[in-house]
């Protein structure tokens, strides 16, 4: 391949500009076409590009893209219910694919996916850019290297702001984006099998809409997406895992904390301010040792998005997979796992009850 990649991008909403500027600082990156049918989206995409915006060829959908010949790599970018659709042309084309999360908003659609990525020669990766804070890698490289001894426990807790306003409203109601638990909460689920290095057996959940959203009405319609919930998930290793998450704390302090116990120690980590916190076992009453330690992260990484430094990160790796220099490190299979955990986490809300994974077809 040539020193430089182009770069496709379907979908130019908030998250795809957030990749355009991520590319702007990833070397031997070059964004050469664009799709998306909406002018508002294209307008935020040609401002993000700036001059360059002129040299960019703009389409109505993924087909004329993939068919265009302008491109390397596509990066997908649009709406959750969508993916699956803008997915088959640039199958068929045979380029490599960033998909972003979720993968898709069906286990059906996401499994069809799958069989077309297992099947292609080119990269196909899930965007998961969680896995690619920096904090959170050096959380996670700790526990894999057995500094808590044997894990047992996993709790993730995020507690930030509601839902941002899209496109047309489409993440409002359920039947566009999976549900809160597939659109938000697949990071995390795909960071619990990470971490956990197993699959899941069965998950419970209870979640509600009681706060945000209530009063909207979109074409007569009331939002139906939870925005809160707690979540348990065993694992086939025997290990558990929690999520909390909470869509109306905008004003606490970490919007990510992440601990990890085993039978030697604990770890936790926060973000935004990327501390670390170890504290082994020390018995009763005795003395507390604990360790503390900041990973930062590169201020060109942290300005060019909202998801501290992570998407700069998984393009470089991207990048690399796209060249033949990497190997893929979110599978089409990854995102779809998480997908089904969060469609289990959804059907456990609604139904009140828990639900083995296997019942998905799991």
């Amino acid at each position: 391949m040539a020193d430089t990649v182009r770069y496709g991008l379907v979908g130019t909403g908030m998250m795809g500009v957030e990749h355009i500027q991520n590319l702007a600082v990833t070397p031997g990156a070059v964004v050469t076409a664009l799709a998306d049918p909406v002018e508002r989206s294209l307008g935020w995409a040609r401002k993000a590009l700036g001059p360059a915006a002129d040299r960019v060829a703009v389409f109505a959908d993924s087909r004329s893209l993939a068919r265009s010949g302008l491109v390397d790599a596509v990066i997908v970018a649009s709406p959750n219910h969508t993916h699956r659709s803008v997915l088959e042309p640039l199958f068929e084309a045979g380029l490599p694919i960033l998909c972003e999360k979720p993968l898709a908003t069906t286990i059906a659609d996401a499994r069809w996916i799958v069989e077309q990525a297992e099947r292609a020669t080119a990269p196909f990766w899930t965007a998961m850019e969680y896995r690619y804070m920096p904090p959170a890698a050096a959380f996670i490289a700790d526990v894999h290297g057995g500094r808590i001894g044997e894990l047992r426990m996993l709790s993730i807790r995020e507690h930030r702001f509601p839902f941002l306003e899209k496109v047309g409203d489409w993440n409002r109601f359920s039947r566009n984006t999976g549900g809160t638990m597939v659109e938000k909460c697949c990071h995390f689920f795909d960071l619990m099998r990470l971490i956990v290095r197993s699959e899941a057996v069965r998950v419970y959940c209870s979640g509600a809409m009681d706060v945000n959203h209530l009063d909207e009405r979109y074409g007569g319609e009331t939002p139906d997406i939870l925005d809160n919930s707690y979540t348990v998930v065993d694992f086939a290793n025997g290990v558990r895992a929690m999520l909390d998450l909470c869509m109306f704390a905008d004003g606490a302090e970490q919007q990510e904390e992440i601990t990890a116990v085993g039978d030697q120690a604990r770890l936790d980590v926060f973000i935004p301010s990327g501390e670390l916190v170890f504290s082994p076992r020390v018995g009763f009453r005795n003395p507390k040792r604990v360790e503390r330690r900041t990973v930062g992260v590169d201020e060109t990484a942290l300005k060019a998005g909202s998801h501290h430094g992570s998407t700069f990160y998984e393009h470089q790796r991207f990048n690399a997979a796209v060249r033949g220099e990497g190997p893929v490190e979110v599978t089409a299979r990854d995102g779809l796992m998480a997908v089904a955990i969060g469609a289990a986490a959804e059907l456990s809300a609604r139904e009140k009850r828990v639900v083995e994974m296997h019942e998905l077809g799991i």
